[in-house]
């Protein structure tokens, strides 16, 4: 099979990558077995020289791996380059405190000495994502490199550029070259490689019908599993919410990544004392946005990555409208080369249509009319999905509630939701299980390995199991 790169701001073929044999693939998956016995004694300090290595580059780089995810995937150029020194914050981040984190933990108990001492499993396989195309893979590889892991990389068809570029940036960091590799195969030989003995785990980042099917094959070998699949994140607009900073964020928090993110707003829950003067301001800031050429620093939203996702947008809204709702702004394909969509807003949207239930990955806002916070409440955790939530409001009970009641696993006070190295990030129900980043992320893939050290043979505690 051919895998191709294709810019989605113009339809353009930018290249062809030949998919790996079956005799590459099993190459590929001894060298990670073999790298991984080798690596695992690496000292952590020098695995974290390593992680500081490939973040000066990501910086030094920024502006040309900026420009490879553009053409590849058509995210807005200054969102790429931003994206490439995120990624760079991530390696620094736990080249600082990787060490620390990873320390033994001692605990008291009747032993001599006792402690909880953080290993390595072995390779992981990290099937990734296109809509961000670096900083999905970096914030799996910057924990399970200080860990002592090896990567293996199968990232989505439509960025094979970015995939090798990441593999290259991390060899030139200093990691050898069966430390991280990338897997150039397509998604019906994923379960093979979940299959082998010699992969240890798996995590996705992607949809739910994705994460069910590696959830199930991984499960049948008894494998770790780390799901981040998808969210229609609510974003609540309360009485006590300043409305003009309200308005502008939410705009931005909807056509983030030209509105493909998991953690993009998508349900926006508005009190009704605040409804009518929200959705002016809201509007009008959609219908403001400047859609162009991905490349040019002044455009705000971009082409969509896949005509697939286009074809599912249309398709979406048509039946929401169908259903009943009213298109605000937006709504329809622009007539223009590449797979550009209207930033859209859709108000009386009924609750069994596609932009209440399911998620719409692309820059479409489905806003809904709330009497109260209990109401805010029900309607935000009205979905399958709980991934974040953004909630706007200055009473500090609202706010107890919301955090407390509201089915997500971030909650973000008046601030739009953001990955941050410091922070887990990570949902519930259909949004997956696990978490990366932070510690957590740090551990998700380690072996928590309890010491019991004792000088008394047959000494210690009493002994229940």
């Amino acid at each position: 099979m051919t895998i191709r790169s294709v810019n989605p701001a113009t339809g353009e073929e930018l290249a062809r990558y030949d998919e790996l044999s079956d005799e590459e693939l099993e190459r590929r998956l001894a060298r990670a077995e073999a790298a991984y016995r080798r690596y695992r004694r690496t000292p952590l300090r020098e695995r974290a020289a390593k992680l500081s290595a490939a973040a000066e580059i990501l910086e030094r780089e920024a502006e040309a791996l900026g420009a490879l995810m553009t053409r590849e995937m058509g995210k807005p150029i200054g969102a790429a380059v931003a994206e490439a020194r995120k990624c760079a914050k991530a390696c620094r981040y736990y080249a600082e405190i990787g060490e620390a984190a990873l320390a033994d933990h001692v605990v008291a108990t009747e032993a001599d000495r006792s402690f909880v001492r953080y290993l390595p499993i072995g390779p992981v396989l990290a099937i990734m994502p296109w809509n961000f195309p670096f900083w999905q893979v970096f914030r799996f590889a910057a924990p399970a490199l200080t860990v002592g892991n090896v990567g293996l990389l199968k990232h989505a068809s439509n960025v094979p550029g970015c995939a090798l570029a990441i593999e290259d940036l991390l060899r030139r960091a200093g990691f050898a070259d069966d430390e991280f590799q990338t897997l150039l195969i397509g998604s019906s030989r994923v379960a093979r490689v979940i299959d082998d003995a010699r992969v240890r785990a798996a995590t996705l980042t992607g949809s739910t019908p994705a994460g069910s099917a590696v959830a199930s094959q991984a499960g049948k070998r008894i494998k770790k599993t780390v799901l981040e699949l998808g969210g229609s994140d609510p974003f609540i607009v309360m009485p006590s919410a300043d409305l003009d900073a309200t308005a502008r964020i939410a705009v931005e928090a909807r056509v983030i990544n030209n509105g493909q993110s998991c953690i993009a707003a998508k349900r926006f829950i508005v009190h009704e004392a605040v409804y009518d003067a929200f959705l002016e301001r809201f509007v009008h800031g959609m219908e403001s946005l400047r859609v162009g050429d991905p490349m040019d620093p002044e455009t705000q939203v971009g082409p969509l990555a896949t005509e697939q996702v286009l074809q599912t947008t249309v398709r979406q809204v048509e039946e929401t409208v169908r259903a009943g709702a009213r298109v605000l702004t937006g709504g329809r394909r622009l007539d223009r080369p590449g797979w550009f969509y209207a930033p859209t807003v859709l108000a009386d949207v009924p609750d069994d249509s596609p932009a209440a239930v399911d998620e719409i990955f692309a820059p479409v806002a489905a806003v809904f009319r709330v009497r109260d916070v209990d109401e805010a409440i029900r309607r935000a955790n009205e979905t399958s999905f709980g991934l974040g939530s953004s909630v706007w409001t200055n009473d500090e009970a609202e706010i107890e509630r919301f955090v407390n009641e509201i089915e997500a696993g971030m909650t973000f006070v008046n601030a739009m939701v953001a990955s941050d190295p410091r922070l887990p990030f990570g949902g519930v129900k259909a949004s997956g299980y696990g978490r990366e980043l932070a510690i957590e992320g740090l551990r998700e893939f380690a072996n928590i390995k309890a010491v019991y050290v004792t000088q008394r043979p047959g000494g210690g505690g009493a002994r229940t199991e």
